[in-house]
C-alpha cells in the first residue's frame, strides 16, 4: 500500500482533449519525490530542445508532492513547471495554500499538460474524474468573477481552483497562476504558458483521504511544533508582522531598493513599516493548509475615491518594495490598490513593479516621453500613474504591451542606453533584497536556474553569529561555524552549497520554508519523523539531500541544453558598485574578480565542471541521473 501518494499522474492533452492515466512505480516517487523534481523528470523526458515556450509543445506540469496535504505545519506546496516564458530557462514557481492538498485528496499526484486548446477551456477534477469544460464565457474575466462562476457552475463552494487572469490571456511574460485568489506560483511568466494553452482554470474538488503510514506520530509531532509558534521569535514575527518585518531594519540601515535600484535610502521608509502597515490597512492574517503561523496578510480600503477588496489578500514584502519605494511611492493604500489589481490580473507584483520602475527612470532620463506613455506623467513618485501602468501591462495597451515582455526585452527595443537601467538575471527582474549585504542572496540571484530568486536558499543573516538560529539548528547539514553575511570566500560558498541543497529539497517536498528551520519553528529532526511516519520509508538526510543534488543537476541540465552558460551566472552590474545616499554611502560593493571566483569554486563543489559550469558525466550517475549524460554531450 502506497502512503502519502496516490499513484496517480494524469496526463492531458489539449489539442486533442484526451488524457489517460500514469501509474508510477514507489520507486519512481522515491526518487523524484514531487515538486520541482518530478516536473522537470518530465521536462527532460517528454519535451525538445529549444521549444518556443508558448507554443504547443511546453508542458505545463502542476506537481505537489509525497508531503502535500499531509496534516502537519507547512506543508501544503505544490510547484508548477514549464519552460519559462519570461527566461527561456527551466521555469517553476511553488504555491501555497489549499489547491495542491486538494488535488492530492482528489487522487492524484501531478497533472501533466500539453498541446493548446483551440477555444478557452477549464478542467473539473472530482474525486479523480476528469472533465474538460468551456471556458469561453470566462475569459476576460478577473480571478474574482471567474472563481464565483465555476463556483456556481459547478454548485460546490468548497471547489478549489487555480487560474489565470486577463494578463495570462494576454501572454503577459511574466503572468502568474493563482488559487484561492491569494496563493500564487508567481516568478518566471507560468500563467502566460496556460494563457497560450487557453487553459483558463482547474477546478479540483476532493474527499478521499490521504493514507498516512503512522498517523498518530504526525499528529502527536504537529501539536508539539503548534505550540511553539508563538514562543519562537521567528514564526511569532511572521504571523505578527509577516514578511514586512524587514521593512524597518532595511530603510533604517539605507538598503531598502528605491528608485529602481539607484539608491537604498528611502526618507519616507516609516510609512512603508510593517508597524504601520498594520495600524492602517491590515484587516487580518491567515494561513495556508493545516499550518499554524499564519503569515498572510489581508487588506481593506473602503473610501471614496480608492476601495480595495479583502479577498485578494495583501501586499507582502516583495510587493511594497517593488511597487512602493522601487517606484519612489510611500503610499500603502496605493501599494495595496496595485497589489489587488495584479492579483486580479496574475501578474508577479516584483517584475511588474521592476518593469514600471525601469520605465519611470526612462522618463526622468528622457528615454522615453509623454507621447509613449500615452499622456501619463510616468515620474518616480506618481502613484496615480504606477496605477495606470499596471492597468496598461495587463491589458497590453500602449506603453504596456512593451513592458509585458518584461524589462529585458523592452530595454532591447527602447535602446538608447537604458539596457543600463534594468536589473536582472538570466531576463528575470531581481528581487527586493540588496546582496551588497547578502553575499549568499547575490549567490541565489546569479545560480537561480529559473532567473533571480531570493527564495532557493536561505538568507545569510541566519547564519551571521553563534546565537544564528541555522547554526544552532542545522549542525546535522555540516553547518557548525558562523559566517559573515558579507564574506565571499570559501566558507560561505560552502555553506551556500548545502542551504541551496536543502532549499531545492524543501522546494520538492512541497514543504514551506517558512514552517521550518532555519527560517522558523519546526526543526530538521521533527520534518524527518513527519516524512518517515507519512511514507513509512526508513530514510535519513543523506538520501534527502541527494534528492535536492538531483533536482538541481537535472535544472541545469534542462538550461545547458537551451543554451545557457556560466556567463548566464552573474548579477546586475548595480551590485558592483558602491551604496549611494544615505548611511551607506559609498560602501560594499561586491568585488566582481573575487565573486566570480566563488561561481568557480560552487561549481567545483557541485561537481559541475569549473569551466563550463556542466555537471559531469560521474555527478550524474551517482545521482541515478545517468539517462541525461547524452544531453549534456
Amino acid at each position: 500500500m502506497s502512503y502519502g501518494y496516490t499513484g496517480s499522474i494524469l496526463h492531458l492533452d489539449l489539442s486533442s482533449k484526451k488524457y489517460w492515466i500514469e501509474h508510477p512505480p514507489e520507486t519512481f516517487y522515491r526518487t523524484y519525490w514531487g515538486g520541482r523534481a518530478l516536473g522537470l523528470y518530465y521536462m527532460l523526458k517528454e519535451m525538445k530542445p529549444k521549444t518556443d515556450p508558448l507554443s504547443p509543445d511546453n508542458l505545463l506540469i502542476f506537481a505537489p508532492s509525497v508531503l502535500t496535504g499531509t496534516p502537519a505545519p507547512a506543508m501544503p506546496r505544490y510547484t508548477v513547471c514549464a519552460k519559462s516564458s519570461l527566461t527561456g530557462a527551466e521555469g517553476e514557481a511553488e504555491a501555497g495554500g489549499w489547491w495542491g492538498p486538494e488535488l492530492k485528496k482528489a487522487g492524484l499526484d501531478a497533472i501533466i499538460t500539453k498541446g493548446a486548446s483551440t477555444t478557452p477551456v477549464y478542467l473539473w477534477i472530482n474525486d479523480g474524474k476528469v472533465e474538460i469544460k468551456a471556458a469561453t464565457h470566462l475569459w476576460g474575466k478577473d480571478t474574482g468573477t471567474t472563481q464565483k462562476i465555476i463556483k456556481e457552475e459547478l454548485a460546490d463552494d468548497k471547489v478549489r481552483i487555480a487560474q489565470i487572469g486577463p494578463a495570462g490571456e494576454n501572454l503577459v511574460r511574466f503572468a502568474n497562476i493563482v488559487n484561492e485568489l491569494k496563493h500564487f506560483n508567481g516568478r518566471n511568466g507560468l500563467g502566460a504558458v496556460m494563457g497560450s494553452k487557453k487553459l483558463k482554470a482547474i477546478a479540483v474538488r476532493g474527499t478521499k483521504p490521504i493514507e498516512l503510514y503512522n498517523k498518530e506520530r504526525v499528529s502527536q509531532v504537529t501539536k508539539e511544533i503548534t505550540k511553539r509558534v508563538m514562543e519562537n521569535p521567528l514564526s511569532r514575527d511572521l504571523r505578527e508582522l509577516g514578511t514586512l518585518a524587514v521593512v524597518r531594519p532595511f530603510y533604517e540601515a539605507g538598503c531598502l531598493p528605491s528608485y529602481n535600484w539607484t539608491t537604498g535610502y528611502f526618507k519616507e521608509g516609516e510609512n512603508l513599516t510593517a508597524e504601520t502597515y498594520n495600524k492602517t490597512i491590515l484587516k487580518k492574517t491567515i494561513g495556508c493548509y493545516a499550518c499554524p503561523i499564519r503569515c498572510k496578510r489581508v487588506v481593506e480600503i473602503n473610501e471614496s475615491d480608492l476601495q480595495v477588496d479583502p479577498s485578494y489578500g495583501g501586499p507582502e514584502y516583495e510587493t511594497i518594495t517593488s511597487l512602493g519605494s522601487s517606484c519612489g511611492i510611500s503610499d500603502l493604500k496605493y501599494i495595496a490598490k496595485a497589489n489587488e489589481l495584479c492579483n486580479k490580473y496574475t501578474m508577479d507584483t516584483i517584475s511588474t513593479g521592476m518593469a514600471i520602475a525601469f520605465a519611470m527612470q526612462c522618463f526622468q532620463e528622457g528615454l522615453l516621453t509623454k507621447e509613449d506613455t500615452g499622456g501619463i506623467e510616468l515620474t518616480f513618485s506618481n502613484k496615480e500613474a504606477m496605477l495606470k501602468m499596471v492597468e496598461k501591462i495587463a491589458h497590453r495597451d500602449g506603453l504596456g504591451d512593451l513592458l509585458a515582455e518584461g524589462s529585458y526585452l523592452a530595454a532591447q527595443k527602447i535602446g538608447k542606453g537604458s539596457e543600463k537601467f534594468i536589473h536582472q538575471v538570466k531576463k528575470q527582474e531581481i528581487p527586493m533584497h540588496d546582496p551588497r549585504l547578502k553575499i549568499g542572496v547575490g549567490l541565489q540571484y546569479a545560480l537561480a536556474d529559473y532567473g533571480a530568486d531570493h527564495m532557493k536558499a536561505a538568507h545569510d543573516t541566519y547564519f551571521k553569529d553563534k546565537d544564528s538560529y541555522g547554526i544552532k539548528e542545522m549542525k546535522g547539514l555540516g553547518i557548525l561555524e558562523p559566517v559573515s553575511p558579507t564574506d565571499i570566500g570559501q566558507n560561505k560558498v560552502t555553506l551556500f552549497k548545502i542551504l541551496d541543497t536543502y532549499w531545492s529539497l524543501l522546494d520538492t517536498l512541497g514543504v514551506c520554508d517558512f514552517g521550518y528551520v532555519p527560517r522558523s519553528v519546526g526543526t530538521m529532526e521533527e520534518l524527518l519523523e513527519i516524512i518517515c511516519s507519512t511514507t513509512g520509508w526508513k530514510t535519513t538526510w543523506f538520501e534527502f539531500m541527494k534528492v535536492g543534488e538531483r533536482s538541481i543537476n537535472m535544472a541545469r541540465v534542462f538550461n545547458c541544453r537551451e543554451g545557457f552558460t556560466t556567463k548566464d551566472d552573474t548579477l546586475p552590474e548595480v551590485f558592483y558598485q558602491n551604496f549611494k545616499g544615505g548611511p551607506l554611502e559609498g560602501k560594499f560593493a561586491i568585488n566582481k574578480e573575487d565573486f566570480e571566483k566563488a561561481l568557480k569554486l560552487r561549481y567545483e563543489l557541485m561537481g559541475w565542471n569549473p569551466d563550463s559550469g556542466i555537471p559531469t558525466s560521474a555527478k550524474l550517475i551517482e545521482l541515478g541521473l545517468d539517462w541525461l549524460i547524452e544531453e549534456i554531450g
